[in-house]
């Protein structure tokens, strides 16, 4: 593998050396009225990239070049770090999938044991820079932002874009679009700011690190039923708005995805140290860890405890809120985690015993 991927050894290199860099900037048209219109064709590269660095780093580990897996696994963080200021939600989510993604080698190395006790310190310190719950507030108020340039848009611009956006539904005529007051677009404006305000905004408690499954469904619930008068006073909201409440737990599962992984790394260490994990995770603090992340649904300790085969099982409950005793269920072809049903776990493989 590792020797089919080296003929991209140069431009990796280009890649590494542009990344020291403290900024970046994408060679896109961020200026255009017509915001739904920008186009982010360097997000599909970066994932990419991304996916091109997982492959190396895990490749490097079953050839016992930590070293070099690490370094390749902090380039792909700092890829996925490059558009965490953009006002976009889809950059968001796309960054959620790169950090699954670069996840991946730091837990084949943590189940076999391959991470110096320095290599886990750089890779906490690494996984502590992202915050996913305070980027879900940046990301909601870039796509409120997007929603009310692109109503003013259709207020200053040119108001027979209204056809494409609702599909002429109304039966708009040429002449209606130029005769409709400037008022019902701020109208409009004005609901959605307040939906933001009101439901999406809170989902996301950034000061006490949770997020409420319950509280999410029911401003999803609150939402539908505001859309669902017909009248045209709030045409541009039903056109507009997003719907943000799977959003919210693709954000608090990707955060829950850096604190498990910030833990299981603590776990490793101690057991550098002690030759063995411990009874709890109150051992882990403060020499490994300052402080032990909670789980992010409903604030509780996580769930952890030692196997029986000297392993360990970590979880958060997960989407459903219920403890289902460190579970984890796959969607059909059982391939890919369920992330509305059962726990969020970190645990390894059992290896079958050695036979002579």
């Amino acid at each position: 593998v590792l020797l089919a991927l080296s003929k991209y050894d140069s431009t990796l290199e280009e890649l590494r050396q542009a990344a020291m860099r403290p900024d970046s900037r994408f060679p896109l048209d961020y200026q255009r009225e017509d915001v739904w219109a920008i186009l982010l064709p360097h997000l599909a590269v970066l994932k990419r990239c991304s996916q091109f660095l997982e492959l190396r780093a895990v490749a490097e580990l079953q050839n016992g070049q930590s070293d070099k897996a690490l370094n390749d696994v902090g380039l792909s963080l700092r890829l996925s770090d490059s558009i965490q200021t953009e006002p976009f939600l889809i950059s968001h989510l796309v960054r959620i999938a790169m950090l699954q993604i670069t996840i991946q080698p730091v837990y084949e190395g943590l189940a076999e044991h391959q991470w110096s006790d320095a290599q886990l310190a750089e890779l906490d310190s690494q996984l502590a820079k992202l915050d996913f719950l305070a980027d879900y507030q940046l990301a909601v108020r870039g796509e409120r932002g997007c929603e009310i340039s692109a109503a003013e848009f259709l207020r200053h611009r040119d108001r027979r874009h209204l056809s494409e956006i609702t599909g002429n539904q109304v039966g708009f005529i040429p002449l209606i679009y130029y005769s409709i007051p400037s008022g019902w677009f701020y109208q409009n404006e004005l609901s959605i700011c307040r939906i933001y305000q009101t439901q999406y905004f809170p989902l996301v408690d950034e000061t006490n690190r949770t997020v409420s499954p319950a509280a999410v469904r029911a401003a999803g619930y609150a939402v539908q039923r505001e859309l669902r008068n017909h009248s045209l006073g709030d045409l541009l909201v039903r056109m507009l708005l997003a719907q943000l409440t799977a959003a919210v737990q693709k954000f608090a599962y990707a955060q829950e995805s850096v604190d498990l992984a910030r833990v299981a790394i603590a776990l490793e260490r101690y057991r550098l140290a002690m030759g063995m994990y411990p009874e709890s995770l109150d051992a882990l603090s403060p020499r490994f860890m300052d402080e032990i992340p909670h789980d992010i649904i409903g604030g509780q300790p996580l769930h952890y405890e030692r196997t029986d085969d000297g392993q360990f099982i970590l979880y958060s409950v997960g989407w459903n809120g219920r403890d289902d005793g460190g579970v984890v269920v796959f969607r059909k072809g059982g391939k890919v985690v369920d992330t509305d049903r059962g726990d969020w776990v970190w645990r390894y493989p059992a290896k079958p015993p050695v036979s002579f």
